[in-house]
């Protein structure tokens, strides 16, 4: 039986810089994440300094090693062979696009059959749900902290395990005559939260699904619209009844970490897709199937949904959710987020 608690643990080992295995139907493979390795745990995984590097085809195409058509699926590995040269901080400018600039004259690299494949593939879908880079040293042997098979992460599904762990009032300022319900995942202990505001009147709530944004939530970054999203969700809601999910699903699910990384890259003229691909990851990684979860448990199936995104819409209903109405959510730009909403709505299907 698949164990989603098994990628939990791998995951775990991933971010305090210990080595994993995954056993997939062509072979083992065992994995050191680049970005969490230094020079004494990779010299204890690979003495013999021949571990090759594991990427995903979006980078991969960046540095000329994948054709165009790999890059359309940021999940596909590449596997590129261990030189001497390529030391630990060879491979982090290897693996983090976000130095290319400082070290532009890097390679030459050479592409080499990948290991296992679909065991390689499993593993960039781990660094993301990890929050790290998808880079791995990868090598045959070694003795790993724990060991999974591409089904165990297949199977790991955050909103399965979901179970409410606490709720109170919390008068705010939009409302004083809020709730807040707080969710935990028994598999992993990801927290998730709702805000209820106002009294149900009988008919559907407004429902706004939050993504977490620790620099437009909190700190009033202007490179994104996420902090007045939030804030005009809320008096939006409050002005009827409804509730706003707070996701956990930071930089459209590729971690705070990897989001300031797309970042650099913008700063460096790159828009907020293409640098979520180059980084090698999907254009949106969140899973709104949390969400669902979260209305189902609080009783409330059949909602008002509060969004300029599809597929949100899309989610939620293929969870059995009825959105019984699409509610636009806009608000004015500034310079430094306005190519940000254009890219939105010309390249993700936002109905700005």
């Amino acid at each position: 039986m698949n164990d989603p608690r098994a990628a939990a643990r791998a995951i775990d080992a991933l971010k305090r810089g210990w080595p994993i295995a995954i056993a997939g139907a062509d072979g083992i493979v065992h994995l050191l994440a680049i970005e969490t390795a230094d020079a004494a745990r990779l010299a204890e995984f690979d003495p013999g300094e021949t571990a090759d590097i594991l990427i995903s085809s979006t980078r991969a195409t960046t540095l000329k090693l994948a054709n165009q058509r790999d890059a359309a699926d940021p999940g596909r590995p590449v596997q590129v062979a261990r030189v001497p040269w390529i030391d630990l901080a060879g491979a982090v400018a290897l693996a983090d696009p976000a130095f290319d600039l400082a070290t532009p004259l890097k390679g030459p690299y050479r592409a080499v059959p990948v290991t296992a494949g679909d065991a390689a593939s499993a593993a960039l879908e781990l660094a993301r749900l990890a929050g790290l880079l998808p880079a791995f040293f990868i090598a045959g042997t070694g003795t790993p902290e724990v060991r999974i098979t591409p089904a165990d992460i297949a199977a790991y599904d955050d909103s399965n395990a979901l179970m409410i762990a606490a709720r109170a009032r919390l008068p705010v300022e939009a409302s004083e005559n809020a709730e807040i319900v707080a969710f935990r995942s028994r598999d992993d202990g990801t927290e998730h939260v709702a805000l209820i505001l106002g009294e149900p009147d009988g008919q559907p709530p407004l429902v706004r699904l939050h993504s977490e944004c620790l620099t437009g939530d909190v700190l009033g970054s202007l490179k994104c619209d996420c902090g007045p999203q939030l804030h005009a969700a809320l008096h939006a809601i409050a002005s009827h009844w409804g509730i706003l999910l707070y996701l956990r699903q930071e930089g459209r699910g590729i971690g705070l970490i990897n989001k300031l990384r797309a970042y650099s890259l913008q700063d460096q003229g790159h828009d907020t897709v293409d640098a979520n691909l180059r980084l090698g990851f999907a254009i949106d990684a969140r899973d709104f199937g949390v969400a669902a979860r979260m209305l189902a448990l609080i009783g409330q199936t059949r909602i008002r949904l509060l969004t300029n995104n599809p597929e949100k819409v899309a989610q939620l209903s293929a969870h059995g959710i009825d959105v019984v109405e699409r509610v636009p959510h806009k608000l004015p730009s500034n310079p430094h987020n306005a190519k940000y909403l254009d890219t939105k709505r010309d390249r993700t299907g936002h109905q700005l």
